[in-house]
């Protein structure tokens, strides 16, 4: 098969990419290796549940989200704005009280909301909240970061409202136990929360990638390992077992961990995490919040239940409920998660249903300090690389990867300013 342009991959930077060549009006295929789009963003579907690869969420306040997602085709379920804490004296609630005003008055007496930390952690997120491009670790007047860590201490963040909701919340969105993450991504990610309540679509997470690959049809073609990409005279030749493509150009829209094998680019480190997905008969909280525990123990990092906010995630009358783990899987046993769970919901977990669980080795990029948010996305002029590892580890990043080198590429094809 030979194209204009290939994109070897259909995870959410390769579709985007794909799908803004087409629009174009570039001759555009896409490569991928699984036997369905999606990458990282996938959903089995077990039994009649919906289980997520992964613990993910859809920020609908993602500006690319926006821009590139039709949210409401998505029927997007969104879950509460907040979270439950299990302290050492019992669960505790904290929510947005401009989203969540009912919760105001437990939230207020939850004990987390010293007001010297509060008024720290404003000082702290307060200037990318009002300029996000201006704090995003690089470009014009951005200041010098650091580790997320480090950066909370010398903010003065360092009571109840840190070591019990921030860091547990943080650790699980980043994959990131030690709060070694960069604190001006960490900062970008926080924005996103708190201007938008993230959910997921009513068919699963799957339903996003499928989404983004609608438009392209026949040109995605599945179950296709690339294994060589190289430049030849007058194209690029890829090699995937014993068939082979040419193009004028490619785009590489593979994983961080995988980039090495077929650009000059060395590999990216990655973090992992597992995922439990276990079927219940009743609502283990009567509120659809997130579930952390304040006090660091066990293994389950947070825990949610889906069927809170979406009911289809699950056979009608059953319950779906996800706990998250940070630890490996192969040193965290079904029965250590199942009596951590026991503890934060204060339920009997003993007659839960295992459905699956998710080892996602290579879930989110690394992201140290310092940020950059804009890494280049064409190697040479015929070779280009795509993929939340060239911006931000997120679906954000992923979706603006995907749309910087389809630009990168039209000007190479056409000489026309397309943008960033």
């Amino acid at each position: 098969m030979d194209a204009e342009v290939l994109v070897v991959g259909a995870g959410l930077a390769g579709l985007r990419c794909a799908a803004e060549l087409h629009g174009a009006g570039v001759d555009v295929r896409v490569l991928e290796r699984a036997d369905a789009v999606g990458g990282r963003v996938r959903t089995d579907v077990v039994d009649g549940y919906r289980c997520d690869r992964g613990f993910q969420l859809l920020n609908p306040a993602y500006p690319a989200v926006r821009r590139y997602v039709d949210l409401p085709a998505l029927a997007l379920r969104s879950f509460g704005a907040g979270a439950i804490v299990r302290r050492e004296d019992g669960p505790v609630v904290v929510a947005d009280p401009r989203r969540e005003p009912r919760l105001l008055a437990r939230t207020l007496r939850s004990g987390l909301l010293a007001p010297r930390e509060l008024v720290a952690l404003a000082r702290w997120l307060g200037p990318t909240l009002a300029r996000p491009h201006a704090h995003a670790g690089s470009g014009p007047g951005a200041g010098p970061d650091e580790t997320l860590a480090a950066s909370l201490t010398a903010a003065g963040i360092t009571g109840p409202l840190r070591r019990e909701l921030l860091d547990p919340f943080l650790a699980g969105v980043l994959a990131d136990h030690g709060g070694g993450t960069s604190a001006a991504f960490a900062r970008l990610l926080l924005r996103s929360f708190a201007l938008g309540t993230p959910g997921v679509p009513a068919a699963g997470m799957q339903a996003l990638p499928d989404q983004l690959a609608a438009p392209l049809g026949a040109r995605i073609a599945t179950g296709v390992d690339v294994d060589d990409v190289r430049e030849e005279a007058g194209g690029v030749r890829v090699r995937a077992g014993e068939g082979t493509w040419r193009a004028e150009a490619v785009v590489v829209a593979v994983p961080g961990e995988g980039v090495s094998a077929l650009t000059p680019l060395p590999p990216v480190a990655t973090k992992a995490l597992t995922t439990w997905w276990f079927d219940c008969d009743g609502p283990p909280s009567p509120l659809p919040l997130l579930v952390l525990d304040g006090r660091g123990r066990g293994p389950v990092q947070n825990a949610l239940d889906l069927t809170a906010a979406a009911p289809s995630y699950a056979p009608a009358g059953r319950r779906l409920v996800q706990a998250t783990t940070l630890t490996p899987a192969a040193t965290t046993g079904e029965a250590e998660v199942r009596a951590h769970l026991a503890d934060l919901y204060g339920t009997a977990t003993d007659t839960w249903r295992l459905v699956v669980r998710h080892d996602v080795p290579h879930a989110l990029p690394a992201q140290p300090p310092p940020l950059d948010a804009r890494r280049p996305v064409a190697l040479t002029d015929r070779l280009f690389v795509a993929g939340d590892h060239r911006d931000t580890g997120s679906i954000q990043g992923a979706l603006v990867s995907g749309t910087r080198a389809a630009r990168a590429v039209l000007r190479r094809l056409t000489g026309t300013p397309t943008g960033r």
